[in-house]
């Protein structure tokens, strides 16, 4: 189907605006084309003539699901399956399986294809581990939303913990330049959204961290959570790579899926480069598949990803690959330096609340510890405590932390931050050709 095609029966319903048939083939074309919320607007016109009609009923229903709209589209797929249309149990499974309850989901799925075999999906029944052969066999066990394969080993449908993180941005040590960059992109969209729509801007979209290790980019990525009150889902590398071809690329989707059935939800990807390392740096075509998924999940062509926030971050971004960086993608790359002296002050604060305290000056220590990151500082204050407690053990009583014990115990620390600078000025020197690595060369005085 193309725009002719398209156009040629948007001329036919205005000569013949009473042709429920010719409604249902409008709508199914405009599904089929990708075109969900005008489809939506559609049908509900061609509903209001015929409310009772399944088949609107169903595209509707599949309109909002592609759409993201998973609450509006589950009460639909939800009342349709009570009258056991193979087409409506399917759609109900599928959305079952987006919230999460894949048990559910497998049972409707298999519902549906014992009344009509040849609704079947071979990815449904991947995602779903159902076994066509196994579709009619009643006595099938489900475990988690899978079938038992033969031999008793059971794939795990089990899905990603979803947090709902109490820190915010008061609870994260300096940083302020990248803090309002995520406020501006992520934030303002969900506590403004009348002006962003203003200028036809969605909550959503992505932003990358990279920085040298131990510098708050995960604390970081959980406080922005905590501001919007949303889910918070972080994805590590073991959460998706499996050793079965296409296994890793349906463990993404359904990720991806969870936090869209979840928004507002922030997705957090931590050492994003090993998902999504350079293609022409790979030999297999394995890697390539999966990065491929990834692009297309982040494009959210198949699947609206408004309201979900995909926070990402990496200590080695030469290795990512450039098609990350395209706009619509990461299309807000942050460099997260080492804390300066005033977040270095704070860092201290924050870690020494709460703990017996002789009033330490921690702008003077601070100043003192150039170059040491975020948790290299956490690992100063372990430190100092630590000799705070020989010292009671040995005296029987407790005594204050002083800005003393922080520069001593500085010395047994050395800041971890000089090795990733090492590295990253040459990428910044020699291979920056799109001035990706500037901030890098402005925190080393170079630019």
């Amino acid at each position: 189907m193309n725009d002719a095609s398209l156009k040629a029966l948007r001329e036919a319903l205005a000569h013949s605006p009473d042709n429920a048939p010719l409604w249902r083939h409008h709508s199914e074309t405009q599904l089929a084309m990708g075109r969900f919320d005008e489809a939506e607007r559609e049908i509900r016109v061609a509903l209001a003539k015929w409310p009772e009609d399944l088949e609107l009923k169903l595209g509707l229903c599949s309109s909002f699901y592609r759409q993201g709209k998973n609450a509006e589209a589950l009460v639909i797929a939800e009342a349709l399956a009570k009258s056991g249309v193979p087409r409506a149990l399917i759609m109900h499974a599928r959305l079952l399986l987006r919230a999460g309850n894949a048990e559910l989901a497998a049972r409707q799925y298999r519902r549906a294809l014992d009344d009509d075999p040849k609704l079947a999906d071979d990815d449904l029944s991947e995602r779903l581990g159902v076994r066509l052969d196994a579709a009619e066999d009643e006595d099938a066990e489900i475990v988690d939303g899978r079938v038992r394969a033969q031999g008793g080993e059971t794939k795990s449908g089990a899905a990603m913990e979803i947090e709902r993180p109490s820190v915010g941005f008061a609870d994260v040590g300096g940083m302020e330049n990248v803090k309002e960059e995520i406020r501006l992109k992520i934030i303002y969209p969900l506590t403004h959204p009348e002006v962003y729509k203003a200028y036809g801007k969605q909550a959503g979209g992505g932003i990358l961290m990279y920085g040298p290790p131990g510098c708050g980019k995960t604390h970081l990525a959980r406080a922005t959570a905590g501001e919007v009150k949303a889910g918070f889902i972080a994805v590590g590398i073991s959460d998706v790579l499996d050793m079965w071809i296409g296994q890793s690329e349906r463990n993404l989707h359904e990720i991806f899926e969870q936090a869209r059935a979840s928004k507002p939800c922030v997705l957090f990807f931590d050492e994003v480069d090993a998902l999504g390392a350079s293609r022409t740096d790979m030999r297999q075509s394995a890697g390539r598949q999966l990065i491929n998924q990834f692009l297309s999940e982040l494009d959210g062509v198949q699947y609206s990803n408004e309201g979900v926030l995909i926070l990402a971050a990496t200590n080695a971004p030469w290795h990512l690959d450039s098609a990350f960086r395209r706009p619509g993608r990461f299309d807000r790359i942050i460099f997260v330096p080492p804390p300066d002296d005033v977040a270095r002050a704070e860092i201290l604060r924050l870690h020494t609340r709460g703990k017996p305290l002789a009033d330490p000056d921690f702008e003077h220590a601070g100043k003192k510890l150039d170059g040491f990151s975020g948790a290299d500082l956490k690992a100063v204050v372990d430190v100092a405590i630590e000799e705070k407690l020989r010292e009671a053990m040995k005296t029987g009583k407790p005594a204050p932390l002083t800005t003393k014990d922080l520069l001593n115990a500085a010395k047994k620390q050395k800041p971890s931050t000089k090795e990733w600078f090492a590295t990253a000025k040459n990428y910044a020197l020699y291979s920056n050709q799109g001035g990706l690595y500037d901030d890098v060369l402005r925190h080393l005085k170079l630019k």
